[in-house]
């Protein structure tokens, strides 16, 4: 049932955690996605320490009439996207459910997000369950409308609802990171107090690329 069907040229599909990148910031998605470069801070260890439970590929475990699957491979041959769900759900449902290879009765699926913290101001965690939700309708061909997010800070789950307007800000946000992608485009600086809390403070240089470019900084350190 997990199986992802192999299509032609999968090298370009985006990887659909980047969503949050660049929600956060276009130039540290393009410098992470496009010119492959990353570097950790407290929040990306804290993260990923919090994802080792969830993270437990093809791992099934049977609930009464719920089926929890962790690390769920998912993808859009619409959107070129792909990526893993942390944990999906499968409730029975056998009105708007859909079959399980080895399961009795129909189940509807909820994919559930681990974030550290606690719920952020903008909407990219939203958006990124978003994501999540339309690769599993594409894949299933099921309707998906409610998916929960559980913000470590809080201890609990918050209910999100796939509303029409979270999905055409994720297809609108993707249909940009697939142009910039193709054109393998880096967006130039624009600061804030956000790049406080970038994991790309060392290799973005905001302050430094605010007064000369790139190329002038790189040929600086050449000739020193």
């Amino acid at each position: 049932m997990w199986k992802l069907l192999k299509a032609d040229n999968e090298d370009d599909y985006l990887m659909l955690s980047g969503i949050q990148h660049f929600q956060f910031c276009r130039r540290q998605w393009a410098l992470i996605h496009i010119e492959q470069q990353w570097e950790e801070n407290v929040r990306t260890v804290e993260g990923q320490f919090l994802h080792r439970k969830a993270d437990q590929p093809f791992i099934r475990e049977k609930r009464g009439d719920k089926l929890v699957v962790r690390a769920m491979p998912v993808k859009s041959n619409k959107l070129r996207i792909t990526g893993i769900c942390d944990v999906v759900e499968f409730v029975r449902d056998e009105t708007h459910g859909v079959t399980i290879n080895g399961m009795d009765g129909r189940f509807v699926p909820f994919p559930i997000e681990y974030k550290h913290g606690k719920p952020k101001v903008d909407d990219s965690d939203r958006l990124q369950l978003t994501a999540q939700a339309i690769c599993l309708e594409e894949m299933l061909l099921c309707d998906v409308k409610q998916g929960f997010i559980f913000y470590n800070e809080l201890k609990h789950r918050v209910s999100v609802e796939f509303t029409e307007e979270l999905r055409k800000k994720v297809h609108s946000m993707i249909s940009e990171m697939q142009d910039y992608y193709r054109r393998q485009y880096t967006p130039k600086v624009r600061t804030g107090k956000f790049c406080l809390s970038c994991s790309l403070q060392n290799i973005c240089l905001p302050k430094l690329m605010q007064k000369q470019t790139v190329k002038r900084y790189i040929e600086g350190k050449i000739y020193e």
